[in-house]
C-alpha cells in the first residue's frame, strides 16, 4: 500500500489536484478525503493513515484543532500542513499542535511528494519561506513556554551543539562535516536528543531550540 494519505481541504478542486498528484506515485495511496476538521479527525481514527495532508482554514473545526486531536490521540498519523503566505501566523501553533511539517500551497508537486516521504519516514520538514517567517516571530520577541528550558539540563554539551546545528537547518552530513565526525555518529546524537527531549523529529527540535533560547535569530547560539 505504500504511504497511506488522508487529504484534508475544504475546496473540492484542491483536494482533487492533490489526489491526482499522489495517486500517480507508486508508493502512495490516498485512503480518504475530508472537507473539514471534524471529518479529518473521524476519518483519521477510522482509516489509520500514515500521513494527513492538512489545510488550516476550513469551516467548522479548523486544521489547527484537527491536528492537535489527531496527534494527541495516539493514532500514529503524522500531519503535513499546507498553507498560504497570509496564514503563516498559524505556523508556530500548528507545530506546537503536533504537525511534523509545513509547506506552502504553491510548492511544486515534486517538493510536495518529497515532503510527504520525509514526514512519513519519521522526520520533519519546513518550507524555507515558512522557516524564515517562523524565525522572524522569535526575532519579534514572541514568548513561549519557559519550562522547556529545564529539559536542556538532560543534554550533554555535544548534544546541545548538535541541537543548535539541527536548528540552523544543517543535514546530518553537513553537521558531520562541521564537527569532523561520522554521519552515523551524528545520527546517534540526534536520536539521543529527540529521545531525551521527547520530540518526534527535527522540526520539533528546531522549535525547541528557539523556545528554550538555545538559538536566537541573528545572535550567536549559546552553547
Amino acid at each position: 500500500m505504500g504511504i497511506r494519505v488522508l487529504v484534508v481541504d475544504d475546496q473540492a478542486i484542491v483536494r482533487a489536484g492533490f489526489v491526482a498528484i499522489l495517486t500517480a506515485e507508486a508508493d502512495m495511496t490516498v485512503v480518504g478525503e475530508a472537507a473539514d476538521g471534524d471529518a479529518a479527525v473521524a476519518m483519521s481514527a477510522q482509516l489509520a493513515p500514515d500521513l494527513v495532508l492538512m489545510d488550516i482554514r476550513m469551516p467548522g473545526m479548523d486544521g489547527l484543532t484537527a491536528t492537535r486531536l489527531i496527534t494527541n490521540h495516539g493514532s500514529g498519523a503524522r500531519v503535513l500542513v499546507l498553507t498560504t503566505f497570509d496564514l503563516d501566523a498559524y505556523v508556530y501553533e500548528a507545530l506546537r499542535a503536533g504537525a511534523s511539517g509545513f509547506l506552502l500551497k504553491d510548492s511544486e508537486p515534486e517538493d510536495l511528494l518529497a515532503a510527504i516521504r520525509v514526514v512519513a519516514s519519521g522526520d520533519g520538514v519546513l518550507a524555507p519561506a515558512v522557516t524564515g517567517r517562523l524565525i522572524a516571530a522569535f526575532a519579534r520577541g514572541a514568548s513561549f513556554a519557559p519550562e522547556i528550558t529545564r529539559a536542556l539540563d538532560s543534554l550533554t554539551n555535544r548534544e546541545r551543539e548538535i541541537l543548535v546545528l539541527v536548528a540552523t537547518g544543517l543535514s546530518n552530513a553537513e553537521i558531520g562535516a562541521r564537527l569532523e565526525v561520522a554521519v552515523g555518529t551524528v545520527k546517534v546524537h540526534v536520536s539521543s536528543v529527540l529521545n531525551k527531549l521527547g520530540l518526534r523529529d527535527r522540526v520539533q527540535a528546531t522549535i525547541f531550540a528557539y523556545e528554550s533560547g538555545l538559538v536566537r535569530p541573528a545572535v550567536t547560539p549559546t552553547l
